[in-house]
């Protein structure tokens, strides 16, 4: 992979952004991290990512939040990224209810290696 693909991680555990960090390594992924919700909309504003991955649950500003005002930027190539929700409590979302939300997909908690690779590869093959 020559064209290495630019990964946002919005996720207050560094418990989790050091394993995805690790896991996206591996693929040759750039990886920037933001502790919540407020940083990934700042990060965003100044970089251009292919992908962002959301935890729901974090402070100053949550996934679901986030990913609405994402969802109604103006720059249309930001506005339209692909946004995975993290999340260890899928059971209380359905799909449809993720796409409600403006995600495009979701990974369970705890992390699992091959699903997150898999999920990410999805999105930016």
């Amino acid at each position: 992979m020559n064209d290495s693909k630019k990964i946002l991680v919005g996720e207050d555990s560094s418990i989790i952004l050091n394993l995805t960090k690790s896991i996206l390594s591996f693929e040759n992924y750039q990886m920037k991290a933001a502790k919540n919700g407020k940083q990934v909309l700042e990060m965003l504003e100044k970089e251009n990512f292919d992908l962002i991955l959301m935890d729901l649950n974090m402070p100053v500003l949550d996934g679901a939040t986030c990913t609405k005002m994402i969802r109604s930027l103006s720059d249309e190539t930001k506005s339209k990224l692909p946004i995975i929700a993290i999340t260890g409590n899928m059971g209380n979302f359905t799909m449809d209810e993720f796409r409600r939300l403006g995600f495009d997909d979701f990974i369970q908690k705890p992390l699992d290696y091959d699903k997150l690779l898999a999920t990410v590869k999805k999105f930016l093959s």
